[in-house]
C-alpha cells in the first residue's frame, strides 16, 4: 500500500520555486522572468504571486514545494488515516497548526503528519512535545487538508474505532507477553470492542452508500477501503494486531469456518442499522499477509429503478422497450464486472412482471428479491450450474428466463435453444462493447444461423458518477475539447442542441463548483452510459458472415444507434456528469 510519496530529489539544482516549476513544464521561462521582476518590484514572495495569479493548481504547487524544500509529499485522498494517529493530537491543536496525523508507527516511535507548511518548526516541536514521538512532516494541499480535518475529526468511523481499539490494548499487551496469536483472536472475539469495530465499519459503509467493503492485511497494518460510486477510497487503518480478530468476527457472522485460513470461503449475513436492513455477501481470500475480506452490500428494501432512471433515453430506450415486448428471442446486456448489468436486467424484469407471465431467474447470487418472480441461486457444489439449471427451467413452463451470465458454450447453446422454442431470454456477457458480444458468442461455438435468428437486442453499458447537483457549475471548455465533442457526436450534437433549445456555437460542460463546502461530495450517485444495438436484418446478415465487431458497430451507427462514448458526451452536455468521468469509463 502506498502510504507516502517517495522523498523528493535534493533541491541543490534549484535556486527558487520557479526553477522547479519550469523544470516540470508547469511554468514557461518567460512567465518565470515576469514573476522574478514582480518579486523585486513589489516585494511579494514567489508563492504569494503564484497564488494571487492562480497560475497552477494547488496540488501541483504543493508537489513543487516538496521538491524544492526536499520534504516528502502526501496525497490524503489516496491513503487511509489510522485512528491511533488521529487520537494522539486533539482537534483544536490539529486545526490551529494545520496538521493531520495519518500514520503512527508504534515500534519506531514515529508519527507522520500532513501539513500545509512542514517547515513550521514551532508546530512540529509542539506535536513532538504533545505526543512524545518523533514527527515526520509531509506537504499536502491546503484545501485537501481542510477537508480531511473536517472529515476525520468529525466522523464517527475514526472516533468509535479509536475508542474500541483502546479497549483492546490489554489483549494486545497479553499477546506481546505470550506470543500466541491464536489466543489473541480467541480472547478478542469474545470482547465487545471487536464487535464494535465491525459494526462501526459496516454502519459507515451504509452511511457512505458504499457497495463494497475491503478489509486488507498489509505487512504492518490493516487497511479498510470502501467502494463508493464505483471508486475505491481508503478510509481507515487498523493495527495489524487486531486483524485476525476482526476477520474471525466476520466469519462467525457469516457462518464460515474460523480455523480454515488456507482456502477461500464464501458466506453471507444480515445487518440492520437505524431501520435500514442490508444483506452482506462475504468472500475471504488467503494472501501472504493474512486473510483478505470483501463484503458486498445488498440493500433488502432497495427499489428497482425504472429504465429511464438508469440513463436509457431516446432511441436506445425505445429499442429496449420494443425488444422486451417480443415474446421470444435473446436480449443481452454486456460490460465488465460492476457496470450495472444485473440492475438493468432487474429493471427490465420489473417492467414486464405481471401475474400473466411466468418469470424465472438463475443467478449467482440473488441480489434483489423481487415478488412474483421465481428466483434460483446457483450452487455448483450441489451440481446446480447455469447450464443444468437452464435445462430444468425449460420443464417449468416459463415465459421469461433470466440467466445471470453466459459463461460457457453449453449455457450459450441452451439459451439460444430456449429462445428458438418461444421463450424470452435475458442474460449478461463480459465484453467491452455491445457489438463485441456477437463475435464472442460465435467464439463460444454458437452456430451463426441460430444466433442470427435468436438475437433481438444487445446493450453495452458502464456506470459514471453523477455530479452533485447542488454544487455544480457550467463552464466553456478548451477549443480542442469542443472540437473533439463535435467530431465524436457528429449530427447528434445539432439534434441535441435543437431538442434542448441551446446555441450550438456556445458549448458548455459542467464541473464541481470551486466553493463547494468541505463536507459536500463532488459526485453523488451514478448513471449508466449505454450503447444499444437492435438486431436488424442487416446485422443478421453480418452475423451469418461472421463479420467483426467493427462492421456491426458501423451498421448500427448508420441505423441511428449511439456508441457508449457518444451517449456519455450527451450526458456530460446535459450536466449529469463530467467529461473526465465519461472518458474514465467509456474510453474503450
Amino acid at each position: 500500500m502506498q502510504q507516502s510519496a517517495p522523498t523528493p530529489a535534493p533541491a541543490k539544482n534549484f535556486n527558487n520555486i520557479l526553477d522547479v516549476l519550469v523544470s516540470k513544464g508547469q511554468l514557461t521561462a518567460e512567465l518565470a522572468n515576469v514573476l522574478q521582476v514582480e518579486n523585486i518590484s513589489t516585494g511579494k514572495s514567489f508563492e504569494e504571486l503564484i497564488v494571487e495569479k492562480n497560475i497552477i493548481d494547488e496540488q501541483s504547487f504543493a508537489q513543487a514545494k516538496a521538491i524544492f524544500h526536499n520534504v516528502p509529499y502526501i496525497n490524503l485522498n489516496e491513503v487511509g488515516v489510522a485512528p491511533e494517529a488521529i487520537s494522539l493530537l486533539p482537534e483544536g491543536s490539529a486545526r490551529h497548526y494545520k496538521m493531520l496525523p495519518f500514520i503512527y508507527e508504534k515500534e519506531s516511535g514515529l508519527l507522520k503528519v500532513a501539513m500545509i507548511d512542514p517547515l513550521d518548526l514551532s508546530a512540529i516541536d509542539f506535536a513532538q512535545q504533545k505526543t512524545g514521538l518523533r514527527v515526520e512532516a509531509y506537504y499536502t494541499p491546503p484545501s485537501v487538508l481542510e477537508q480531511k480535518l473536517a472529515e476525520y475529526y468529525s466522523q464517527t468511523l475514526t472516533g468509535e474505532v479509536t475508542a474500541a481499539l483502546e479497549q483492546t490494548t490489554q489483549v494486545a499487551e497479553d499477546l506481546a507477553e505470550k506470543q500466541n496469536f491464536s489466543e489473541l483472536s480467541g480472547k478478542t472475539i469474545k470482547q465487545a470492542p471487536i464487535t464494535k469495530i465491525v459494526e462501526t465499519v459496516l454502519a459507515f459503509a451504509m452511511k457512505a452508500r458504499a457497495s463494497d467493503v475491503h478489509i486488507e492485511p498489509q505487512e504492518d497494518r490493516t487497511r479498510i477501503r470502501y467502494r463508493i460510486d464505483g471508486i475505491l477510497s481508503e478510509k481507515l487503518i487498523l493495527p495489524r494486531s487486531v486483524h485476525d480478530a476482526v476477520v474471525s468476527r466476520i466469519k462467525i457472522l457469516s457462518k464460515l469456518k474460523i480455523d480454515e485460513k488456507r482456502v477461500p470461503q464464501d458466506g453471507r449475513f444480515g445487518f440492520a442499522q437505524q431501520g435500514q436492513q442490508i444483506d452482506l455477501r462475504v468472500s475471504t481470500l488467503p494472501t501472504i499477509h493474512g486473510e483478505k475480506i470483501v463484503m458486498r452490500l445488498l440493500k433488502k428494501d432497495q427499489a428497482v429503478p425504472p429504465l429511464p432512471d438508469l440513463g436509457l433515453t431516446g432511441f436506445a430506450l425505445r429499442n429496449m422497450q420494443d425488444a422486451i415486448k417480443v415474446p421470444h428471442g435473446i436480449v443481452l446486456i454486456t460490460g465488465p464486472t460492476g457496470s450495472g448489468k444485473t440492475t438493468t436486467l432487474y429493471s427490465v424484469l420489473h417492467t414486464i412482471n405481471t401475474p400473466k407471465v411466468n418469470i424465472m431467474t438463475l443467478e449467482d447470487p440473488v441480489e434483489y428479491q423481487m415478488p412474483g418472480i421465481n428466483q434460483v441461486q446457483i450452487n455448483p457444489q450441489a451440481g446446480l450450474t447455469f447450464a443444468s439449471g437452464l435445462r430444468s427451467f425449460l420443464r417449468q413452463d416459463p415465459n421469461v428466463i433470466m440467466v445471470g451470465e453466459i459463461r460457457d458454450s453449453e449455457t450459450a447453446e441452451l439459451a439460444i435453444q430456449a429462445s428458438l422454442t418461444g421463450h424470452l431470454v435475458f442474460s449478461t456477457l463480459h465484453t467491452s462493447s455491445a457489438a463485441g458480444a456477437l463475435p464472442r458468442l460465435l467464439d463460444m461455438g454458437a452456430e451463426p444461423f441460430l444466433l442470427a435468428s435468436s438475437m433481438t437486442l444487445v446493450a453495452g453499458q458502464r456506470v459514471a458518477r453523477v455530479l452533485n447537483p447542488d454544487f455544480k457549475e457550467a463552464y466553456t471548455p478548451e477549443p480542442e475539447v469542443v472540437a473533439d465533442i463535435k467530431q465524436v457526436l457528429g449530427v447528434q450534437y445539432e439534434q441535441f442542441c435543437k431538442e434542448k433549445n441551446l446555441d450550438p456555437a456556445n458549448l458548455k460542460l459542467y464541473r464541481s463548483r470551486a466553493d463547494r463546502p468541505e463536507n459536500q461530495l463532488e459526485y453523488k450517485g451514478r448513471v449508466a452510459i449505454f450503447e444499444v444495438i437492435r438486431i436488424t436484418e442487416a446485422i443478421s446478415k453480418l452475423i451469418l458472415q461472421r463479420a467483426p465487431a467493427s462492421d456491426v458497430e458501423k451498421v448500427a451507427k448508420s441505423q441511428g444507434s449511439l456508441v457508449m462514448k457518444q451517449d456519455g458526451y450527451l450526458k456530460a452536455l446535459e450536466g449529469l456528469t463530467t467529461l473526465e468521468e465519461v472518458l474514465r469509463v467509456a474510453e474503450i
